[in-house]
């Protein structure tokens, strides 16, 4: 080791080393590429410190004028980062050694001002880093070693990317040491790209929870969790605690209810400045604050003095953090004390992290204001003020308050002051076991009753608790056990109140309506039936097993089975009659034995009575508007024409109702008698259509709005549109 950091260790007090400064400043390891793995709390920023100096200094014990950085020390968060540049800078202080920090949230333009001027180390968060390099004003040509701090926690929060960055500009000849809690495979995988050969360093034991630290959980009701933290900081009475968040809005809110008891306390959350920060942590330092509510940013790497006790307002999300939380006590041989708040419903939760992180917990109720109180009577007889000689003041002030006062009221007033400056604690109530029943009295000596209703009138506890109390004018609690039986009922009645209840019945015992009671001599002996044997409850082996033919009442009636194995009676399939001629394009109806299209033989009188109005619009009286009431939808082929012509609709589309080969002629041969219903062109009732009414040949169904006039004033097909009064042939045209 070098004589100029035996020394520093020496005046800080060091005599020994911990277990993970050993194992990264062996001989062997001088010069390797070191993966360490180390519980929280072991001395890690010494141990870097001193594994790095061999790398840096060579022979020497002083460094030279500072110039571009030899080192270069990575920290997941601020306040880590600066905690780290304080030990190097005790560490390395008479080397000469300058060293920096670069962090988020101080002035950038200072910085590089800094590093323009020279520095050995430079310590600093991945994000402030990566901007001074990508700027130029951090210049890592002459590294010689790069540390990464506490790298599962730089991975957890999203700097892989910068850190790979910053390993991938650094000179090959570096030497980079990973400080790690845990080794996740993320790590593994930056190890072996970025270094060559990596030694892999472990002080941490599988199995064995940090002998520093005694864990409790302590279970409460939800409403009663904040009660019983400031029970558990008066009780312990730490010089400096840590309660821990997982939100800021909690942080904010257990902040001023402490500060409103009195307590002397700081916040530490990702919302404050950089400024607020270090001067809550620097608080803490000096004695000034004596609780700290902060959530996961203070859990890695802060080290403060004299910090014995963590609780845990809300459990960690998982181990890793329940181990950093908790690490910030029993630091350095320091006994400390971690405690988890586990309302009702977190307490399973509680239980499986404890599991999973291999730690040993007791489960304690929180402390209650009679034992804070003796404590602090106990506190005050132990106080130092105690000790010591008098000197002439105290002296003579104390034998004129003698004079005054008696010593009884003297020590009472000593206790009044001493309690005035602390915050008075809460009375908790403690959490009910939800599993327990409540245990209930003895009824003690008791008289028996007979009741005239059993279940064979339907008679229950429940509405026979109410007609006692109501009818024989007693107390519920002056009633014991309801036994219903099958024609009767025995109820257990106070002794004390049995007189009264015969005096209540009189000679003729009727207690209400038709229910009478009277007196028995003894307590009813139980009638109830026994239980059927429980599957798998243990039995007689010798014993017949029951069968269900053993039963008074016979076997067991069973409802018959439907057979449906056997086919069902399918009715036949009539084919209607079809009066569509033969041809190709009905070939998939005729497989079928039907045309869906033409009308059934019984609806052909249907078909021929005018159809029943329709939203308020009058009956046409051909029944038209709809394929399928006239006969003619079946006379003629459907698909295209053999001769080529185009019907009323296209080429590949069937003619229309007045696209016949007549029609298209020029001449009608429609009539008023006509045996068609759609052929009928009249009135129902009137004469001739009017003449000029249209033509028909070469006319095309519209099958929309009427051309021209009113609805149903035409007489053609070119103007019925299907809703007018007049008859048309054709029925309204889809669009395509």
């Amino acid at each position: 080791m070098i004589a100029t950091l035996k020394e520093a260790l020496t005046e800080r007090g060091f005599d020994t080393m911990t277990d993970v400064q050993e194992a990264v400043t062996a001989p062997e390891l001088a010069d390797a590429d070191l993966l360490v793995s180390a519980q929280t709390g072991s001395g890690k920023t010494v141990g870097f410190g001193l594994a790095i100096a061999g790398t840096l200094l060579g022979t020497d014990e002083r460094f030279g004028p500072p110039a571009l950085p030899l080192a270069l020390v990575i920290a997941p968060t601020r306040e880590l980062a600066l905690q780290v540049q304080r030990e190097l800078q005790w560490l390395y202080a008479k080397t000469s050694a300058k060293v920096v920090s670069c962090i988020g949230g101080m002035d950038p333009r200072d910085e590089r001002r800094t590093l323009d001027r020279g520095a050995h180390i430079v310590v600093g968060t991945p994000g402030r880093l990566r901007d001074h390099i990508t700027r130029g004003a951090l210049v890592m040509s002459d590294l010689r070693a790069v540390v990464l701090d506490e790298a599962d926690e730089m991975l957890d929060l999203g700097f892989r990317e910068d850190l790979e960055f910053m390993l991938g500009e650094a000179p090959e000849s570096k030497r980079t040491l990973l400080f790690s809690a845990t080794v996740p495979p993320a790590i593994v995988e930056i190890a072996k790209t970025y270094q060559r050969d990596a030694v892999r360093v472990t002080t941490i034991s599988r199995g064995v929870q940090h002998s520093d630290i005694s864990y409790q959980v302590v279970k409460v009701a939800a409403s009663e969790a904040e009660h019983a933290i400031i029970n558990l900081l008066r009780f312990h009475d730490a010089p400096a605690s840590i309660v821990f968040a997982n939100t800021r809005a909690t942080v904010a809110r257990l902040t001023a209810r402490f500060t409103n008891r009195g307590l002397s306390v700081v916040s530490l959350s990702g919302e404050l400045s950089q400024d607020e920060r270090s001067h809550a942590l620097q608080a803490l330092r000096d004695g000034r604050a004596r609780v700290c509510v902060a959530t996961d940013v203070a859990a890695r790497g802060i080290d403060l003095p004299n910090l014995d006790l963590v609780i845990h307002a809300d459990l960690p999300m998982n181990t890793e953090a329940l181990l950093h939380r908790s690490g910030r006590t029993g630091r350095a041989g320091r006994k400390g004390v971690s405690v988890l708040i586990a309302p009702d419903r977190a307490a399973g939760k509680a239980e499986r992290l404890l599991k999973w992180a291999r730690i040993s917990a007791d489960w304690v109720s929180p402390p209650t204001a009679e034992e804070i109180l003796a404590l602090d009577e106990q506190r005050l007889r132990e106080a130092p003020v105690w000790d010591g000689d008098l000197t002439e003041d105290e002296a003579r002030f104390a034998a004129e308050l003698l004079t005054e006062r008696s010593p009884e009221a003297i020590a009472a007033a000593c206790l009044r002051l001493y309690r005035a400056g602390l915050s008075a604690p809460e009375d908790i109530e403690l959490a009910p076991n939800p599993k327990a029943r409540p245990e209930r009295a003895a009824f003690g000596p008791s008289v028996w009753f007979e009741l005239s209703v059993g279940q064979d009138k339907r008679a229950e506890a429940r509405w026979l608790l109410p007609m006692l109390c109501r009818a024989g004018n007693l107390d519920k609690a002056s009633i014991g056990r309801i036994k219903v039986g099958t024609s009767t009922t025995a109820v257990e009645i106070a002794e004390g109140a049995a007189p009264a209840l015969i005096a209540r019945l009189g000679d003729s015992g009727v207690l209400e309506e038709d229910i009478t009671a009277r007196k028995l001599d003894h307590a009813p002996q139980d009638t109830r039936p026994e239980r059927p044997e429980r599957r798998g409850a243990p039995r007689d082996s010798a014993a017949p097993r029951p069968r269900w033919s053993d039963k008074p009442d016979g076997p067991r009636k069973s409802a018959p089975r439907r057979d449906d194995s056997a086919p069902k009676p399918r009715t036949p399939y009539k084919p209607r009659p079809s009066e569509v001629p033969e041809g190709p394009a009905r070939a998939s109806h005729r497989a079928f034995g039907e045309d869906r299209r033409a009308p059934r033989p019984e609806n052909r009188e249907a078909a021929d009575s005018p159809r029943k109005p329709r939203h308020g619009k009058p009956a046409r009286p051909d029944g038209g508007g709809k394929p399928g009431n006239g006969a003619e939808r079946a006379d003629r082929p459907k698909g295209p024409r053999k001769d080529g012509a185009k019907g009323a609709r296209g080429n590949d589309q069937p003619a229309r109702h007045g696209d016949s080969a007549s029609a298209k002629a020029g001449g009608s041969s429609f009539r008023t008698g006509a045996e068609n219903v759609s052929q009928r062109m009249d009135r129902p009732g009137g004469g001739k259509p009017k003449a000029g009414a249209g033509k028909f040949a070469g006319s095309k169904p519209t099958g929309g709005k009427p051309r021209g006039g009113k609805p149903g004033r035409g007489s053609g097909p070119d103007r019925s549109g299907g809703a007018g009064r007049g008859g048309g042939t054709a029925p309204p045209r889809r669009k395509p």
